[in-house]
């Protein structure tokens, strides 16, 4: 009943190359995702190439990421050690949202969100470059109302992660940098923990509520696993101030694209 198209996979090019395809671009996407948040950049539009409708892709990448989160908690080990705790009470929060936000997709049209895309996004970016200069704001001195503020900020994030989630896990990233007085690489670590949390929630609602393209998101999965291990492996030599312009550049580009494709198209 939902129109369903065929499965793409085995329509020219040849399938080797089509799975070569879904794997670089699931790598590439990991490598986006656990360094800064950015896997649609890469994963969505190589959904897309292969011919998967833009509906069915979103939930088919949703299907691929959670493996990204996978490879960077196995790979964050060090630096989550001694943090679980909070990663837990976050989870709360982004799960709690994000079946929220499933919840909304499957009763309201995504053209709704889909506006706000661009400056949730373009936001973020800023706000990236400008948590960097404000770390002192990271204490137990905060009040009690701002905390709160930023903990229902993190509910209506997975809210967003449910519903549409384009760079949800930038904005996640900056939220985590004003409630915690951790590093940037430790901030990190716990946002891919809760956002994949986040995520897998998503996934379990879609697989009885949407159609996801089991054949492109094995690939793209393994390739995001790869691509999320490798991630935090750079993150710890590289330098803080790059990653973050990095970060609030690709969050720049992508609020452009979908200022586009919201507004423009």
């Amino acid at each position: 009943g939902l129109g369903i198209p065929a499965e793409p996979l085995f329509r020219s090019p040849p399938v080797i190359w089509t799975v070569i395809f879904l794997l670089l671009g699931g790598v590439a996407g990991g490598l986006l995702s656990s360094v800064a948040s950015m896997a649609s950049l890469a994963s969505y539009p190589v959904l897309l190439a292969v011919g998967i409708p833009p509906v069915f892709a979103n939930v088919t990448n949703d299907a691929a990421l959670i493996w990204t989160s996978i490879g960077s908690t196995v790979s964050s080990t060090k630096e989550l050690k001694g943090h679980w705790k909070q990663v837990w009470f976050y989870t709360i929060f982004t799960v709690v949202g994000s079946i929220l936000g499933c919840i909304l997709l499957l009763s309201f049209p995504p053209k709704i969100f889909e506006k706000a895309v661009p400056f949730f996004i373009a936001f973020s970016g800023l706000m990236i470059i400008v948590s960097g200069k404000h770390h002192s704001l990271n204490t137990k001195a905060q009040p009690t109302w701002l905390k709160i503020i930023y903990f229902i900020a993190l509910l209506i994030m997975g809210m967003y992660t449910g519903y549409f989630g384009a760079a949800g896990g930038v904005i996640v990233l900056v939220l985590l940098t004003y409630i915690t007085n951790d590093r940037f690489i430790v901030i990190n670590a716990i946002k891919n923990v809760i956002c994949g949390f986040a995520n897998l929630v998503a996934l379990i609602i879609f697989m009885f509520t949407s159609h996801i393209y089991w054949l492109q998101a094995i690939p793209l999965a393994i390739g995001m696993f790869i691509g999320g291990y490798i991630g935090p492996a750079i993150l710890r030599r590289v330098p803080e101030k790059p990653v973050r312009i990095f970060i609030a550049s690709l969050a720049f580009i992508q609020a452009g694209y979908f200022f586009y494709t919201a507004y423009l198209q």
